[in-house]
């Protein structure tokens, strides 16, 4: 579904809705019940999505990049005293930039407000939300308000590309005043969205098109908060060759606010046979072959819209060379242990036998699952940062190089941003993909607002913002939850041998650390040729000093490149102690300036 273009239709709405704000800087909203006026056109809301895990809340939103401004709908089944809506850095209930409409028993207000260190709520000098409309309709209550994307308030959430976490709550009692609202203390919750979507119509389907459903086989849905349920399911063996050309959620109906997201993962193409399972992810009983089956196919998140394929482009599924397996994951979030609910959500793929032009690829870029990448523990902000050379591309890419279309960014739990550039001649040229909110807990395909050429000789540099205050050992690479991963997934055509592009610290630099961090802190017994990298790490000494010297060794070192073809070996070449690209940084780190040179806050 298109949202608004450039011809700002959505002022006019605004004109026809707005109802003024008080001198108190605050909106009096005359009755909860006030009747609909038939007369008034619908403000269309494209994007929506449940926000508690019962659906009584319903946000929906619109955009308008020509006023760059977010236009967004609250619905609430059932209001009684008020409801707060808001955006934090990671969901959290403080330094939160609110929306509040609450009463007093006898009138009722709406205006633009944030909570302190403490959640602690008060009003904004500053009013940025402005009211549209408020009524009682027979589905329920709802609000109608838009804010400019940045505001230069420095208590305000700047909404830009990326997950946003929403945080909503509702008012079980009515409030002589704003002050007396503490968020602590009202029940509340928190929801991840990507807001800001591309600019773009979405393609028509081909009328050939046919559909395949990968679902949960009636899934029951476990009493715990958290589960990741898999299933294995087979192609056809005489499937030929077809384009994958879209894919979109099948959410069973009343589960819309507990299946949280949704992959599917195509097996590796050397597996003869992968045995039937369904089951949790987790289970230690699972059969070893799921492992093998880490190839992203489809990826949906709660509020992702259907994925569309560029017209000239398909993602190839069967025939020759194609796996015959793939696996269903479906993240359940279920924090009110609600039990005996049935589930057979998935993805819908929509394929052709009319094969387009070119086929889509999906290429690794990042860093090597490795323990040599390490992050110091108790640590507020620290990167590790991920190359695809200048070498690797000018030797795997065609001369016209590949388009980038979409990608899905992944780190694990300690993860709180990832940005990926792409650098030509030694300067930064574009940011491929970037989320510096990001979030594990929200990890779906994202298209690019255009498409991006990569070149032969072009650097392709994805960084990652990592948090790990809250350990107190090292966390290195790997494959568990609580190890890290620097991944960005590109999808792009037409696809090449070339499935692999990542990076790790040379390992023989890396040694050279170990040694010398524990002979400054007095350890002449270094055992860093006699236990893995992992205990080497476990064992130093994490003071400042040997956290700031790790960075500047990943900063300054070596690195060893694997440059993969999609048999997983490497292009011929020389790969190890290749030097950091040089590189020099002219992309702007602030979106919206604002006036007097400040800058927006985020």
């Amino acid at each position: 579904m298109r949202i608004f273009s450039k011809d700002v239709r959505l002022q006019d709405f605004t004109i026809m809705y707005f109802t003024g704000l008080a001198a108190l800087m605050v909106i009096l909203v005359a009755s909860y019940q006030a009747p609909s006026n038939a007369s008034l056109p619908p403000l269309p809301m494209p994007f929506r999505m449940p926000l508690d895990p019962l659906g009584n809340l319903q946000l929906a939103w619109n955009i308008s990049y020509a006023t760059q401004e977010v236009y967004i709908q609250l619905r609430v089944a059932e209001l009684r005293h008020g409801v707060v809506l808001g955006m934090s850095d990671r969901g959290e209930l403080t330094n939160a930039d609110l929306v509040v409409l609450w009463d007093n028993g006898t009138r009722s207000y709406f205006g633009d407000a944030w909570s302190d260190s403490k959640g602690r709520v008060s009003l904004d000098s500053q009013q940025d939300y402005e009211l549209i409309e408020a009524k009682q309709k027979a589905d329920g209550f709802y609000l109608l308000f838009k804010r400019p994307f940045s505001t230069c308030d420095p208590r305000d959430y700047v909404i830009e590309e990326g997950t946003v976490h929403v945080i909503y709550g509702l008012l079980d009692q009515p409030l002589a005043s704003l002050g007396d609202l503490n968020l602590s203390r009202i029940h509340m919750g928190v929801q991840r969205v990507l807001m800001l979507r591309p600019d773009m119509p979405s393609p028509t389907l081909p009328p050939e098109v046919k559909t395949m459903d990968v679902l949960a086989p009636n899934v029951i849905i476990p009493n715990q908060e958290t589960t990741y349920w898999c299933f294995i399911q087979k192609l056809p063996d005489d499937m030929p060759k077809n384009h994958i050309v879209m894919y979109e959620s099948v959410i069973t109906p009343g589960n819309e606010a507990i299946v949280h997201h949704i992959e599917v993962f195509e097996c590796a193409q050397d597996l003869r046979e992968v045995p039937q399972y369904s089951g949790s992810c987790d289970d230690k009983m699972k059969p070893k072959k799921l492992n093998l089956c880490r190839h992203v196919l489809a990826a949906w998140a709660m509020g992702a819209e259907a994925f569309y394929y560029p017209p000239d482009a398909g993602l190839a599924i069967g025939g020759p060379g194609s796996s015959r397996f793939l696996r269903l994951e479906v993240h359940y979030h279920n924090p009110l242990l609600i039990s005996g609910r049935h589930d057979s959500s998935g993805i819908r793929l929509h394929y052709t036998h009319n094969l387009r032009r070119y086929d889509a690829g999906i290429m690794e870029l990042g860093l090597v699952y490795t323990p040599v990448m390490a992050i110091p523990p108790k640590q507020h902000t620290f990167y590790l940062t991920g190359y695809c050379t200048s070498k690797c591309t000018r030797t795997a890419l065609p001369p016209g190089g590949i388009y980038v279309f979409a990608s899905q960014l992944h780190t694990h739990l300690a993860g709180r941003g990832v940005r990926t550039v792409l650098v030509r001649g030694g300067k930064e040229l574009d940011v491929v993909q970037e989320d510096q909110h990001f979030s594990t807990e929200y990890q779906t395909i994202r298209v690019l607002k255009k498409m991006i050429n990569i070149l032969p000789g072009d650097v392709l540099i994805t960084k990652c913002t990592y948090n790990t205050e809250d350990r107190s050992k090292p966390t290195v690479g790997g494959f568990g939850i609580m190890e890290e991963m620097c991944v960005n997934y590109i999808h792009y055509y037409p696809r090449t041998q070339l499935e692999l592009c990542k990076s790790h610290v040379d390992p023989g630099y890396l040694q050279k650390y170990f040694s010398f961090i524990n002979r400054f802190h007095g350890n002449d017994q270094c055992v860093c040729g006699d236990v893995g990298v992992t205990d080497q790490y476990a064992q130093l000494h994490w003071d400042d000093f040997a956290g700031e010297v790790l960075d500047s060794l990943y900063n300054t070192a070596p690195i060893s490149m694997h440059c993969n073809q999609s048999t997983a070996r490497l292009f011929p070449g020389e790969w190890e102690k290749q030097p950091l690209p040089e590189v020099t940084s002219i992309l702007p780190k602030h979106r919206y300036p604002c006036e007097g040179g400040a800058e927006s806050y985020s």
